[in-house]
């Protein structure tokens, strides 16, 4: 029996194509798709060049770009150096102080000034710290400090409205002939002596440090035998309180 009367063909051998056939295959075709496969039946898509000429987009062109970049981020350290201002609110705990220390020298900050003190609770201790560095360097810090055992809150001040304070004692070399310069200029800086000897003066002087920085630069033509700062103190104005708003 044949492949012909059997209604099918043998594997490997090939249907005859007739002329009509041959010439509809080998036109463009005008809908983006091929005839039915003379086998199949199936339709067979289109090359890419005859569906693009056909005013069909290929899923390159109508997706748009595959990937968009994010905007670019600041890196740490890049950006201008400022002074920085951080008021943290730490457990009275042994260690507390050393951990925070050692997290701002991990990060490479020379810390300016760190003032302690107690709070109106007898456990809870406030720290304020000086430093500098760029914005993006001491925002990671700060929520790295938070991070902290013991650490109850972390506060920025830097751009707020503040109280700031620091008090200095100094202790300038005083002669009979030039106390009394020295007297007036203490009193024209609204500070006070606190003790008097035959060759020194110890002065207590307080304001902002700027307010400092200049008694400090005034009296050092004098002589300067000691001096010795706390740090700056700071409060944000206004009714907000970073201590009422820690939450144990």
């Amino acid at each position: 029996m044949s492949a012909e009367s059997s209604g099918g063909w043998l594997r490997g051998a090939q249907p005859s194509t007739s002329e009509s056939e041959k010439q509809l295959l080998a036109a463009p075709y005008s809908n983006g798709k091929a005839p039915p496969d003379a086998v199949g039946g199936l339709p067979v898509a289109a090359p890419a060049s005859v569906a693009a000429s056909a005013g069909t987009a290929t899923p390159s062109e109508s997706a748009g770009p595959a990937h968009v970049a994010p905007p670019v981020r600041a890196l740490p350290g890049g950006g201008e150096h400022r002074r920085h201002t951080l008021i943290a609110v730490v457990l009275d705990k042994p260690g507390v102080l050393n951990r925070v220390s050692s997290l701002m020298r991990a990060r490479n900050f020379n810390i300016d000034s760190l003032a302690v003190s107690h709070t109106d609770q007898p456990d809870v201790s406030r720290m304020t710290i000086t430093l500098h560095g760029d914005d993006v360097a001491v925002e990671q810090a700060a929520k790295q400090l938070y991070r902290l055992i013991d650490v109850l809150k972390v506060q920025d001040v830097t751009s707020e409205p503040t109280v700031g304070h620091e008090l200095a004692l100094v202790k300038i070399r005083a002669t009979d002939s030039n106390r009394a310069e020295i007297l007036t200029i203490v009193e024209l800086s609204k500070g006070r002596v606190v003790d008097l000897a035959a060759e020194s003066v110890i002065v207590e002087v307080t304001g902002t440090e700027t307010e400092v920085d200049a008694f400090v630069a005034l009296v050092r033509t004098y002589g300067i035998k000691e001096l010795v700062r706390t740090g700056a103190v700071v409060m944000a104005r206004g009714s907000a309180s970073i201590e009422e708003a820690v939450k144990r």
